[in-house]
Formats: structure tokens, C-alpha cells, sequence
């Protein structure tokens, strides 16, 4: 690709673009790198607004299908590589989100360092890596781009070769195409295993060293050592939400692969301590515990007699493997010699380390430091024992309710617990839970689902007696509707004795897995204040959560976007968080709330440093769990010095909000808050009168978009819909969001907001709220992001694939008459000539990709009238998958 095509702002995506150029010409030919330079630079030339755009031929149709693949892979990978590029600026410009800089912002305010040590005594943040199918690209090719990334460090640094010995250009040339020869679309839908291997290779590459970094760091600033508040959590196993294949064995072999994962780890870094820590007692004071863990090693090499803390470490590696063996069922690839007992717990292990740590502090007079890699091996078996990541476990509440009620009927409690109303199941559940009978009979059949789940439940239980109480601590409730929904989970968990009853001398009830409830659609975000009020007046629920400190509630981004639109989501969201707070001031409980956000906009993408700070006061104190889902996990943790950044951009946005005094006036929010209340209850009637006030809507949807094309594409292990039915109520979110950003209407991310804001009369006071108010300020953000990466005339062109076009017309006028409606409220509040004129280094961005996306469009689209028409040349599906894949590449948003 020549120079004309590169943004120069930023070298990078210049070197990179070259060198891809290079690769299609050696590796495609001579014609194919003629052709796909023609159609980029017509296209180039549009976008630069030439006076005679129109009239230019893209050369688009003068493609053969195997030119057509091989110009998507191109288009595909030159984002790819600018995706990479702009990564790198953003790590290098990471500004206003580090915890010095929160720190500094905090002590201007007159919060000073001790309040940040008390917060952070009782906080958790917490990312949560999902398995949610929006990743399109295969882990081979982000492997090769994470390559890429290490070399282009390493060019930072002056260095001309890799240590390797190779020339770091040949290195990188090498790389790139190796990605033009990698096949991009995978063959086969993933398997959960497959979803476990992917996620445990970040987990492994990327946060087991850089979380033991960053706490390095930050203690250095805060002059203390940190609790490990900061903690790595998954659902990727667990979460058989609509996933038929998220079974028992799943589960159990996502938790012996993790261990595997952790434990290897500990023994490679134990290793290379014991060929560190050379210290002899004919040189070197060492004190006695040391010398007592060095005799209890079994460590007796005459070599080794003098050097009690390679022999101490001879015996934790010992006791290392016992344990690799006693969990995962084989040695590990580098074996003992030495028999041991293996550990009980992680924190045996942790406490062996600590004997070493205090030795060298002790006996160095300061030199060896417990910061070093001794100090942050500690670190890591605080973070990650012998679990790796604390796994999260979702299901249903409809299929809690038929499990329940066919354990109740078999056991001969309750003939049919399903027909009572919601007192009457609160109070047989609650007459279940004060005592321990089980109700399953090994005598009795059951049903599969109900004897499916609990064999899952079965293995949880196992799973805590196996690895610890930290491998799985929350049950999440998908469909939180009431308190029978949670009390339903805690019955369950008392069949494999997780949950205990209260004792008759007055002993709370006990779980160490607590039941979460998810507030998904609007209704149910409305109602999660009296839900959660009810359940905190049971007196045995109460004293649970009483001895448990804390409370979660979990709060969906996803389904309440599809089911009331972008802001009414947002804004309900908002309010059922703030509406919390005095509920849970009242119980005197901490409350914990856990955001269920997607990667685009319409399922609560955006910033996260944004989205932390614009949330409700109160709110956070300290405390959040986020889900990552997709291809936000390879964006934000595909790279260590990425993912620190990220990180750091979480944990400051936590203590801004938490502890940042609020300077805003009362009566001004208050007015604020009405606002919002009329506004999204006419967006609210907008969006619902377009999506779910006509049948015809949901033919118009499935004919425009590719969704059913985009259900073939093998991103993941579970079903696009839950049901077999066409109801875009029935459709899960991450397709319905998918489906309208690959026909660049991004409708999820804006629709109905334009006509609310055009119908307030108060545009002053909307002006105020867009420049004061953070809420505000970021949905607006996100909003306007997502406006610039749409196209009407592009989308235009999506419209005339459905068949009935004076349907289609019908309801594409009213999509396209709203777009410009928002587009032109939304500057005008935000007094800008055009979308992200305040945020050029977004604009450049999108800017860059648009000449690169609308070849990619017209392709797809000319390729579903074919495939649609009955054409059934396999290259036409591959090309739309490609398509799929390219133009989610350059958007950096599919669901």
C-alpha cells in the first residue's frame, strides 16, 4: 500500500501499510496489488471529496471471486495492522488514567493517601473475561499481531535485530505475511474447551505478570503494602446461560486446565529463583526458618549444602509438582526428584515464600528487597492461587424454577410449585433453607435439565474442596426478576451442602458461592430496588449477607439496550444503580454492582474510564466487577504494556469516582434527572414504536442485515437465539448489535435519541447537561462515536436487499430521517461543526478506515444478492464471512 493511503500523523500505520503493500505484491502478484491499489485510491479519492467522486469507477466489479477474497484479506489485515498502530499511540498518550494522576487529581482535592489505603482495604475491581461470540478473528492471527507489537518495542528501542539474531524489518516483513498466508476464518465453531484454551492464553501471557507489576508500582507510590483488591474473574466455563455445552465436564476441565496454567507458572518461576538465589551460609547470615525449610526440603545434594535457600526452593518446587500431580491428574513437564506431600492450599505455598522474603529482608541489610521477583511470586499466589481466575457460574432463572419445582414435586413437598404466586414460593423456599434436608433421592429419575444441573452444581462444590473457596464465589441469575429467583439458587447450592442452614443456637446460614441477581430489561431494572428491599427483610437472607459483608447486583447492558433503546438503557441503568444506594444504606450492607457490558455501544461499550467516573455517587465506594467480552479482551489485554494501561485507566477511574468530593449542586442535578425522565421516555416510545410496534419490522431486519449470514460465522460455542423463534425479543443482543454495525446503521448505539433531545423545548439546559454532568457527557460520547461510523448511503444499499421495498423504504426513511436528526441535535448541544471535531484523534481514526470499509460493504452486499438469489459457489459464503470479518476489523466493534 503506497504512501497517499497513510494518515502521517501516525508513522506507524505508514511503515505498516508498506509493508503490506510488499507483501501483496510478492505473495498475490503483480495484478492483484494493481487492482487493490486502484480500488484504495478511487476510493480515497471519494472520501477526499474529489468534485468528480461520483463519476469514478471503483473497479469493484471487475473482480473474479478468488480476487475478491484475496482484496477482502488485504483490506482486512491493513486494519488489522492499523488497529495495532493506533493501540501503540493510545498506550504511549494514556492520559488523566493512571493512579498517580488520580492520586495527584484526589490530593488537590484534599483527599490525601491515607483515604486511598482505606478504600482500597476493602475494595475489589474486577474484570470478567467472557466467552460472548464478537470476536471474529482467529487466535492464530492475533498471535501474529501481538508479534508484531513485541517487534515494533523493540525498533522503539533502537534495536536493529531480535535477539533471535534476526533483522528486526525482515522480522516484522516475516510477520506480515505470515498473517496474508494464515487462513482468517475458522473451519469449525469453537468448542467451550477451545473458549477456555484462548482465555487462559491471556490469562497466562498477560495477567499473571503484569498484575504483580502493577502492584509493584503502586505500592512504591502509596509508600504501603496494597490487599490484592485487584483480581482476574471469568465466565468462560461457567456461564451456561443459552450454552448447551457449558455442562459438568466443561466446567471441570476449565478448572483443571487453570490450575495447570497457575501451577506450571509457580514452578518456572520457582525455578529461576533457585538459579538466582546463590547465597551461602560461609558468606551470608540466614535465619533460622530458613535453615529449618531448607532441612525439611528433602533437598541433600553435597553441591547445594551451603545454600539453604536454593535447597528451601528445591523443596517448594518439590511440593509443587506433588501438587501439579494431585490437581491435574499428570506430572508437570519438569518433575521433581524429591518426593513431597503436596500443598493443602495456596496459601501454604504463600507462606513458605514469605519465610524466604523476610530472610533476604532480614539478612540483606536492605539490598534484597521483597519487591523484587521473590515479592511479586507472593503477589501472584495472593492474586491467583491455585485457580488462576475466580469463575463465575450463570444460568437462567426459568430453568432454575423447572429444576426446583421438579425436585420439590419428586421429593413430595410441593405438587406443582410453578403455579404459585411469588409470596407463596418465597415461603416454601424459605421453609427448605432452614434445614439441610436434601431433596434429591440417588432412588428417583429426573428429568435431564434438572439432573444436568445438578451435576454442575455437584462439581462446584467439588471444585471448592479440590482448589479453595476463591474458585468460585458468585452465581449469577440471568433473568432476575424477584426474590424466588434467588432464594431458588440457594436451594440448589444446599443439595451438595454449599449452602448451610441456620443452627438452632442461632448460627447464620453459610455459602460460600453468593447468588446474583441480573437486572437485564428495563421492566426489571425498575423493579430492582423493591426486589432487593424484599430480600434483605428475610431475616435468614439478611444474616447471610450480613456475614458475608457484601452484596452484588448484577446489571445488563445488552437486553436493556434491545428491549428500550440506547438512552432509555442507559438512563435506567443510572437510575437503578442510584436507586440501590439507600436500600443498601438502610440493610447496612456494602453493595457491589456488576456491569454486564459489551464491546459496542448498544451493549454498553465505550470507555471504561469514562463509563467508572459517569456513574451514580455512592455507587462504586470501591468496589465493581465489569465483564470483557470478545474482541474487547484481545484490544485491552493482548499486550502487557496494553493491558497495564488498561487496567491502570480501571482502578483510577474507581478512585476518582469513589473518592472525589462532588462539587455539583444538588438542586441543578435534580433538575438534570427530570430531564433525563422526559427525554428517554420519548426515546423510549420512539425506538419501541419502530422495533416492536410492527411485525413487519423483524423481515425487514432479517432481509437488510447479513444476521443470518453472521449465525454461520464460527466465533462461538452457543446458538445466536435462545429460541428457535424469530421475535427480535427472542434474538440475544451481541447478533442484533452485530447485525446492524455490518450495515453501518449502528442503530442499537442511537436510535430514538435524536427525536427525544429535538423535542425538548430546554436546549440551553441540554447544552449544560452535555458540558456538566458526566452521565451525560459519555453517552454522548459514545453516541457520537458511533454516529461517525455509520453511512446512510451505504446503509441505503443494505435497504435494497429486502424484497418488499416499499416496506423497506418505509422503514429505512424513517431510520435515515432519524440519523440526520440526531446527528444535527447532538452538534448542536455540543457546538461542533461536525461528529468528534472535539475528539480529532477519533475523527483522524475513523477517517483512516472509511475508504477501507466502503469497498468492504459493497462487496458483502453484491455477494448476498448472489448467495441469497440461490447461487451456491462456496466462494460466495466465504467471501461474506470475510467481509463479516474485515469490516468488524475496521469498525473495532461487532457486538
Amino acid at each position: 500500500m503506497t504512501e497517499s493511503l497513510i494518515v502521517r500523523q501516525n508513522p506507524d500505520i505508514k511503515y505498516l501499510g508498506k509493508l503490506l503493500g510488499d507483501v501483496i505484491r510478492s505473495y498475490g502478484g503483480e495484478e492483484l496489488y494493481r487492482r487493490t491499489e486502484y480500488i484504495r485510491s478511487t476510493s480515497v479519492d471519494r472520501h477526499r471529496g474529489l468534485a468528480d467522486a461520483d463519476a469514478i469507477d471503483p473497479g469493484l466489479d471487475a473482480l473474479s471471486l478468488d480476487e475478491t477474497l484475496a482484496f477482502v484479506r488485504g483490506f482486512m489485515l491493513f486494519s488489522l495492522l492499523a488497529n495495532l498502530a493506533e493501540d501503540r499511540q493510545g498506550v504511549a498518550a494514556e492520559e488523566g488514567a493512571t493512579v498517580v494522576e488520580a492520586i495527584e487529581l484526589l490530593a488537590s482535592e484534599g483527599v490525601d493517601k491515607q483515604a486511598v489505603l482505606k478504600l482500597l482495604d476493602e475494595a475489589l475491581i474486577a474484570p470478567v473475561l467472557t466467552a460472548h461470540p464478537t470476536e471474529v478473528r482467529r487466535k492464530s492471527i492475533i498471535d501474529h499481531k501481538s508479534r508484531i507489537a513485541e517487534l515494533l518495542l523493540m525498533k522503539d528501542d533502537g534495536e536493529t535485530e531480535t535477539p533471535q539474531g534476526d533483522m528486526l524489518d525482515a522480522a516484522i516483513m516475516r510477520q506480515i505475511a505470515l498473517l496474508w498466508q494464515t487462513r482468517p476464518l475458522r473451519r469449525e465453531r469453537l468448542f467451550v474447551t477451545d473458549e477456555v484454551q484462548i482465555s487462559q492464553s491471556y490469562m497466562k501471557d498477560v495477567f499473571l505478570p503484569v498484575l504483580p507489576r502493577l502492584y509493584a508500582k503502586w505500592e512504591s507510590i502509596l509508600g504501603a503494602r496494597l490487599p490484592s483488591f485487584l483480581k482476574l474473574n471469568s465466565w468462560i466455563g461457567g456461564d451456561r446461560d443459552g450454552n448447551p455445552f457449558v455442562d459438568a465436564g466443561a466446567m471441570e476441565e476449565a478448572l483443571s486446565r487453570a490450575a495447570e496454567t497457575v501451577i506450571g507458572y509457580y514452578l518456572m518461576r520457582v525455578h529461576a529463583l533457585g538459579a538466582e538465589l546463590s547465597i551461602s551460609t560461609e558468606l551470608a547470615d540466614v535465619p533460622e526458618a530458613v535453615l529449618a525449610l531448607a532441612d525439611a526440603s528433602g533437598d541433600d545434594s553435597l553441591s547445594r549444602k551451603d545454600e539453604p535457600y536454593r535447597r528451601a526452593l528445591s523443596g517448594i518446587y518439590a511440593r509443587l509438582s506433588a501438587t501439579h500431580l494431585k490437581l491435574c491428574d499428570h506430572v508437570p513437564g519438569r518433575m521433581s526428584p524429591i518426593a513431597a506431600k503436596a500443598y493443602d492450599n495456596p496459601q501454604q505455598l504463600r507462606a513458605d515464600l514469605v519465610i524466604l522474603a523476610r530472610g533476604l529482608k532480614s539478612a540483606g541489610k536492605g539490598v534484597f528487597a521483597t519487591s523484587g521477583a521473590l515479592g511479586r511470586l507472593i503477589r501472584t499466589v495472593e492474586l491467583f492461587g491455585f485457580h488462576l481466575a475466580t469463575l463465575d457460574m450463570r444460568q437462567n432463572s426459568k430453568i432454575h424454577e423447572r429444576v426446583v419445582a421438579e425436585l420439590l414435586k419428586r421429593a413430595g413437598v410441593e405438587d406443582d410449585y410453578l403455579a404459585l404466586d411469588e409470596p407463596a414460593r418465597v415461603e416454601r423456599l424459605r421453609a427448605e433453607l432452614a434445614n439441610n434436608r436434601p431433596l434429591f433421592s440417588p432412588w428417583t429419575e429426573y428429568s435431564e435439565e434438572t439432573t444436568k444441573e445438578l451435576q454442575i452444581i455437584r462439581a462446584a462444590a467439588e471444585a471448592h474442596r479440590k482448589y479453595g473457596p476463591e474458585v468460585i464465589t458468585n452465581y449469577n441469575i440471568s433473568n432476575g426478576e424477584s426474590v424466588s429467583d434467588i432464594l431458588e439458587v440457594y436451594v440448589l447450592l444446599m443439595e451438595t451442602g454449599l449452602y448451610r442452614a441456620p443452627t438452632e443456637n442461632g448460627k447464620p446460614p453459610t455459602c460460600p458461592v453468593m447468588a446474583v441477581p441480573l437486572f437485564e430489561t428495563v421492566a426489571d431494572l425498575e423493579n430492582a430496588p423493591a426486589v432487593m428491599t424484599d430480600f434483605f427483610a428475610i431475616p435468614e437472607m439478611y444474616a447471610l449477607t450480613k456475614g458475608r459483608g457484601h452484596q452484588e447486583v448484577m446489571i445488563g447492558y445488552s437486553d436493556s439496550n434491545k428491549d428500550g433503546g440506547y438512552l432509555t438503557s442507559t438512563w435506567s441503568l443510572f437510575k437503578a444503580s442510584d436507586a440501590l444506594i439507600p436500600i443498601f444504606e438502610k440493610a447496612g450492607i456494602r453493595m457491589q454492582l456488576f456491569h454486564g457490558r459489551g464491546g459496542a455501544v448498544g451493549r454498553g461499550g465505550g470507555s471504561a474510564f469514562g463509563a467508572i467516573k459517569a456513574q451514580p455517587k455512592g455507587t462504586v465506594a470501591g468496589r465493581i466487577r465489569i465483564t470483557e467480552q470478545g474482541e474487547v479482551i484481545a484490544a485491552k489485554y493482548g499486550t502487557e504494556d496494553v493491558a497495564e494501561a488498561n487496567l491502570e485507566a480501571m482502578t483510577s477511574a474507581v478512585l476518582i469516582n469513589s473518592l472525589e468530593p462532588d462539587h455539583r449542586d444538588a438542586r441543578v442535578q435534580a433538575e438534570f434527572g427530570v430531564a433525563m425522565d422526559q427525554i428517554s421516555q420519548i426515546a423510549f416510545t420512539e425506538y419501541r414504536d419502530l422495533v416492536y410496534g410492527d411485525d413487519a419490522f423483524r423481515t425487514f431486519f432479517r432481509q437488510m442485515t447479513p444476521l443470518t449470514e453472521i449465525a454461520k460465522l464460527k466465533i462461538g460455542s452457543r446458538p445466536a437465539s435462545r429460541t428457535k423463534s424469530d421475535k427480535i425479543e427472542d434474538l440475544r443482543a451481541i447478533p442484533w448489535v452485530f447485525s446492524w454495525a455490518q450495515a453501518r446503521v449502528m442503530l442499537p448505539g442511537w436510535y430514538g435519541v435524536g427525536q427525544a433531545l429535538t423535542a425538548f423545548d430546554d436546549k440551553e439546559k441540554l447544552k449544560d447537561m452535555a458540558q456538566s454532568w458526566p452521565f451525560f457527557q459519555a453517552s454522548l460520547s459514545n453516541m457520537e462515536m458511533v454516529l461517525a461510523k455509520s453511512d446512510m448511503g451505504i446503509a441505503a444499499r443494505y435497504a435494497g436487499l429486502v424484497e418488499d421495498q416499499d416496506m423497506g423504504q418505509a422503514f429505512f426513511g424513517r431510520i435515515r430521517s432519524s440519523w440526520y436528526q440526531t446527528r444535527d441535535i447532538l452538534l448542536e448541544i455540543t457546538d461542533q461543526p461536525h461528529l468528534l471535531a472535539k475528539n480529532p484523534s477519533l475523527f483522524n481514526s475513523i477517517e483512516l478506515r472509511l475508504p477501507y470499509i466502503e469497498p468492504l460493504n459493497h462487496l458483502q452486499i453484491e455477494l448476498m444478492k448472489r448467495l441469497r438469489a440461490g447461487e451456491d459457489d462456496p466462494r460466495i459464503g466465504e467471501g461474506i464471512q470475510l467481509s463479516l470479518n474485515a469490516i468488524a476489523t475496521a469498525l473495532r466493534n461487532s457486538g
